[in-house]
């Protein structure tokens, strides 16, 4: 007993409690994102394709070709309360979802069907996944390749595999040219076209002398004339294009014997995945996965990629970064260092511990009324006011919801820099003055250099929360789909006025607001975890500059 008595006053149970509760937390934090991992990355790899024959009840026949989601054991009454026979005598029945692809032709992608009546699954090599723009997966034996509707090869002919790869190839060249077209030079046309539209508009807002209108509608008229002339030339270019990519036909044959022509221009991949070996399933994960990464989103965000939503977080977070910074290390040099500590002063800090505590869907009702509707609402009078009604700045867009979750986390910024000045020693302060400094080369030159890791530490802290903010960001300029990215070639190359994406909302989108649930499942695990693999590359890279920063003051502040 005494033995124990002095074990507990010597505190190691105390260090075994703290050791054991962080030990515990890491696990639970390695075990969800295993978990996250496994559930979302594990989509991409290209699992084998079934051929599975069935015998309902009735002794009716049927075929189906699909891919394996997942399979479950239930009661038999949950069974029957899906409509599905069981015998009576059978208490527990395992069931399989099954990816049928082919939604166009039946009208759904993925079924349940009990294992009663299976037949054992066959796996023939022929089988094909065709991977489309459009309709989702389609899986089904290849019968023929058609150029202008005439046989070009057959899977009985030992080059087929090679024309159809070298077909696909052309046409997703074909398509990645059209995309690059519409894209670049057409939308270039279409950016000055807006352009002149409004230095008309202009025009009659601003009533200019007969002669100077005459002349500048004139020069819109001619500008405009060229510009359709460049377009009519494009337009064609895009016609042959277009044609062309509707040249090949790729005839396949569905389960149950009916025979389908898919066009080459709707196909992204065609795969064998019965027929690959563990090396070329690796090389197809690391090219889906890549793309997963780089492409846009398809078929309302549930096949595709991530990149606009990927681009659109950094870019926010930067731009409230470069917003919140000053204003939040000003905020704070004023309270701790030039103003009175006073009533008021308690009160101002007081109220900037409280603003942290918040929630988020305030500030963002806040930055829609005032920042929005308010802010952008008189800019769009001042400035753009030949763009009405058409809004400029009074809507959603990426500046709005840069300075509303810079309004989120001034307090952190705030507070984490007053702590840092807080701990600059005051013999410090004493030295400087004492040298000769003036008060303000002090604060500027020696106080603040000491406490730029506070800054660094309150920085961190912001962009981990701003990262991972979802309500205010569905007010204030995230939406469900922005391709256009907010950056690019055309003047003023960085589009503060444009609606972007965000990760946080591309995952309440696919998981709550998707049409096809079990499509979208994967994506928002693998969503999440590319969430939160960004937030950490963020904060790791602001945490080696507070480091570096530490260790280049570190002699000074001893």
């Amino acid at each position: 007993m005494g033995y124990t008595r002095q074990w507990f006053k010597s505190g190691t149970p105390w260090i075994w409690l703290n050791g054991g509760a962080v030990a515990f937390s890491m696990i639970m934090v390695a075990g969800l994102i295993g978990l996250i991992a496994v559930r979302g990355f594990g989509h991409f790899w290209p699992s084998d394709v079934a051929l599975i024959n069935l015998t309902n009840a009735s002794g009716e026949r049927s075929t189906l070709i699909g891919q394996l989601v997942r399979s479950q054991t239930v009661p038999a009454a949950v069974a029957r309360d899906s409509g599905e026979t069981v015998p009576d005598d059978i208490e527990l029945v395992t069931r399989h979802l099954i990816k049928l692809g082919n939604r166009d032709q039946t009208g759904r992608d993925f079924a349940w069907y009990l294992e009663l009546g299976m037949e054992p699954w066959q796996y023939p090599r022929d089988i094909m996944v065709v991977e489309r723009r459009e309709w989702g997966n389609f899986y089904g034996q290849p019968l023929a390749l058609l150029r202008e509707g005439t046989v070009v090869a057959t899977p009985d002919a030992a080059n087929f595999m090679t024309e159809l790869q070298a077909a696909v190839t052309r046409s997703i060249e074909l398509h990645e040219e059209i995309r690059r077209l519409e894209r670049g030079a057409v939308g270039r046309i279409n950016a000055r076209l807006e352009r002149l539209r409004l230095d008309g508009r202009r025009l009659e807002l601003d009533e200019p002398p007969a002669d100077v209108k005459a002349a500048e509608l004139g020069r819109i008229a001619a500008a405009r004339a060229t510009l359709d002339d460049e377009y009519a030339v494009l337009r064609q270019e895009l016609d042959v294009i277009y044609a062309s990519t509707r040249r090949d036909t790729l005839q396949m044959r569905m389960a149950d014997g009916n025979e389908v022509n898919i066009s080459l221009a709707a196909i992204m991949r065609i795969t064998e995945p019965n027929a690959m070996s563990v090396f070329g399933k690796s090389a197809q994960y690391v090219e889906r996965l890549w793309e997963f990464l780089t492409d846009d989103p398809r078929e309302a965000n549930t096949e595709g990629g991530i990149f606009p939503a990927i681009f659109g977080t950094v870019t926010m977070v930067m731009v409230m970064s470069i917003i919140v910074t000053p204003f939040g290390i000003l905020a704070a040099i004023y309270l701790r260092e030039y103003a009175k500590q006073g009533t008021m002063t308690r009160i101002i800090r007081i109220s900037v511990y409280n603003l942290a505590g918040v929630p988020s869907i305030v500030y963002g009702v806040f930055g829609l009324g005032f920042f929005v509707y308010y802010l952008g609402g008189s800019l769009d009078q001042l400035f753009y006011e030949a763009a009405l009604p058409t809004p400029t700045f009074g809507t959603p867009g990426l500046f709005w919801a840069s300075l509303t979750l810079a309004l989120l986390t001034l307090p952190i910024v705030i507070v984490s820099t007053e702590e840092g000045l807080a701990r600059i020693p005051s013999t410090i302060r004493q030295g400087s003055l004492a040298l000769g400094a003036t008060k303000s080369e002090t604060l500027w030159k020696v106080v603040v250099p000491l406490a730029t890791p506070a800054m660094m530490t309150g920085l961190i802290l912001a962009i981990a929360r701003a990262a991972g903010e979802v309500a205010p960001l569905m007010l204030v300029g995230v939406v469900k789909l922005a391709p256009a990215l907010p950056i690019d070639a055309t003047f003023p190359f960085l589009h503060l006025d444009r609606k972007i994406m965000h990760l946080g909302f591309h995952i309440y989108d696919v998981g709550f607001q998707s049409p096809n649930v079990e499509a979208a499942r994967p994506l928002v695990y693998a969503t999440a975890l590319i969430l939160v693999i960004l937030i950490m590359v963020l904060n790791l890279a602001a945490i080696s500059i507070r480091n570096h920063l530490r260790e280049r003051y570190r002699s000074a502040g001893e």
